[in-house]
């Protein structure tokens, strides 16, 4: 089929990067007050394996400046902390973090004040210091959580590895916006519960049954001739709104790892939620053009075998998500 066609020159260029890529997580810095000049600085990054990138937390006092007097390592992450006591008062200091232009990590800047004044920030690569101003009004920085979810979607390899799955299985049609919206249904309701600590599920598990679900999806992509239709090619939208549920719950984890801001909880979610949506929606903008871009071409300029075209991207996806279910069996069971 045509379009199937154009999407085995799509997955050409996505898989090699797509099954290299890891979820990319926030790290947490955040400062409590307890009076003028009196704070404890907790710092939490994640790791890979015993892996850790170098990034270091500093403050333009230079109260960061040393050992932390405590340190932990839990699953998935370091966590240092510096008391200071009789320092400069917080606001009006600087926050930044050493290396994090050289990295692809968000930091996620919590602060409460001596008079319980709340900020919410977000540090990138692009802007990794910033000014904190406590005496400005209160509440969330908007912005930083509806990125964040942006970019965790489009960093999340797996979740649009599924989405893509399901445009190759439905075709370019108003099939897709109904399986797509029961999708953003489906995990907009188990991100909700998650985050919000209603539901609890192993962070590893939940990996490891996304990448089952992308498996499933590519097993349905092989053709089989001569086979009765399945029920994933009769109600794609019942799929994508059960493997959804799942996919949510996976959602949660760059927020339940941080935690919610405790002054702003609801807002933070929907934020991120709203970001998470977008990026899927700019996601499956380019992959429609990729399409009936590649579609065009392969009409003046036939590349690729028919049979080809069929094969590729289920392999593709299926090796991909192969690779991702063993490696989190791995985990689960370490």
């Amino acid at each position: 089929m045509p379009a199937k066609n154009a999407m085995a020159l799509l997955f050409a260029w996505l898989i090699p990067l797509a099954c290299l890529a890891h979820e990319v997580r926030p790290a947490l810095l955040q400062l409590t007050e307890t009076t003028p000049g009196t704070y404890q600085a907790t710092w939490k990054q994640p790791v890979v394996g015993d892996m850790a990138i170098r990034l270091i937390p500093r403050l333009s006092s230079g109260a960061l400046d040393r050992t932390p007097d405590a340190q932990t390592v839990a699953p998935g992450f370091i966590i240092r902390v510096w008391r200071v006591a009789h320092g400069r008062p917080l606001d009006g200091q600087t926050v930044s973090v050493e290396g994090l232009p050289q990295s692809v990590t968000d930091v996620i800047l919590r602060v409460t004040a001596a008079d319980g004044q709340q900020l919410d920030a977000v540090l990138r690569p692009a802007e990794p210091s910033s000014v904190m101003k406590l005496s400005g009004p209160a509440g969330i920085a908007i912005p930083g959580y509806l990125t964040l979810g942006v970019e965790h979607i489009l960093t999340g390899a797996d979740h649009l590895m599924f989405v893509l799955g399901l445009l190759l299985l439905i075709g370019p049609s108003w099939r897709i916006v109904k399986a797509v919206s029961a999708f953003t249904v489906a995990h907009s309701i188990t991100l909700a519960l998650a985050a919000l600590d209603y539901i609890h599920f192993p962070s590893a598990v939940i990996e490891a049954l996304v990448a089952l679900s992308i498996v499933f999806v590519a097993m349905e992509l092989v053709p089989r001739p001569g086979a009765p239709v399945t029920l994933t090619r009769r109600h794609p939208w019942l799929i994508a709104f059960t493997f959804g549920l799942l996919h949510g719950m996976a959602f949660a984890g760059a927020l339940a790892q941080i935690g919610l801001p405790p002054h702003a909880a609801p807002m933070a979610l929907l934020l991120f939620n709203l970001g998470v949506e977008i990026g899927q929606l700019m996601f499956i903008a380019v992959a429609l053009a990729a399409i009936f871009a590649l579609r065009a071409l392969r009409r003046r300029v036939p590349l690729i075998t028919e049979t080809v075209a069929r094969l590729a991207p289920a392999y593709a996806i299926g090796g991909c998500a192969a690779y991702w279910l063993i490696d989190r069996l791995v985990t689960v069971y370490a």
